[in-house]
């Protein structure tokens, strides 16, 4: 039988990691992001499984909606979801905070979401049968200093996840949310604006996560039996103990 997962964030780094992943798992791959060419990338490096991609922005809501409903028939029992566009936008006290980076992260990280989970659940819900995979943050379990909005938009990912957990359970709708540490991506430079070199600070002195380790977690929590669901994982590099605390060498 068919397995199909769709992917948001797919362009890169953690999203990209794991639609490589599982598609050596078996999973047919539906692919989203807003780089047309970098998803004809990945769609020209996996070469296991049928890659369909969808081109659009999480926080068009129009857009979420014309892309799910209009699914070929052949690509609509999606069986994974994994709820992973997201981003990070400036790192200010909240005093000189910027309202267009607020804006952003709260339309990317929560609405974004909710706007591809809606329109993804009547597919599974018609079924019985799913597992969303939402991707939070340790910024979701503990503030740190000028993360304030970030850090908001991560705990309500939490929120949600559990609330979701909640609603879907006699759904037959599983719901796990992995939350990942120190992670090197383009995530960083995305936050600091283009600044590589505020960006690899981030991670100096220490062997940080790669993409591909949360994309394993993912693939590991999707491929459990029926009867078992992992629902909360909070994954941190090796020299990290908390949000703000690494070893640094």
């Amino acid at each position: 039988m068919t397995k199909i997962a769709l992917v948001t964030g797919a362009t890169s780094g953690i999203g990209r990691a794991t639609a490589l992943v599982l598609a050596r798992q078996g999973y047919h791959i539906i692919a989203t992001g807003r780089r047309t060419e970098r998803l004809e990338e990945l769609k020209q490096e996996i070469k296991e499984v049928p890659v369909l991609t969808l081109a659009f922005d999480v926080r068009d809501k129009e857009a979420v909606q014309q892309a799910i409903r209009t699914l070929p028939e052949e690509w609509k029992q999606i069986e994974v979801l994994v709820n992973n566009a997201g981003n990070a936008h400036g790192m200010s006290p909240i005093q000189e905070g910027s309202l267009d980076d607020w804006d952003a992260m709260l339309d990317i990280n929560v609405k974004g979401l909710l706007y591809v989970t809606h329109e993804v659940l009547p597919l599974m819900i018609e079924r019985k049968k799913g597992h969303i995979v939402n991707i939070g943050s340790i910024a979701g379990k503990e503030v740190y200093p000028n993360g304030n909005v970030y850090c908001a938009s991560k705990y309500a990912v939490d929120a949600l996840s559990k609330a979701m957990r909640l609603d879907l359970v006699h759904e037959g709708i599983k719901v796990s949310e992995v939350n990942p540490g120190l992670v090197q991506t383009e995530f960083s430079e995305v936050r600091f604006k283009g600044d590589k070199e505020r960006a690899a600070s981030v991670y100096k002195g220490i062997d940080p996560l790669r993409a591909e380790d949360i994309a394993d977690v993912i693939a590991f929590i999707v491929t459990r039996p029926a009867h078992v669901n992992i629902a909360e994982v909070l994954v941190l590099a090796g020299a990290q103990a908390s949000a703000t605390i690494a070893s640094r060498k």
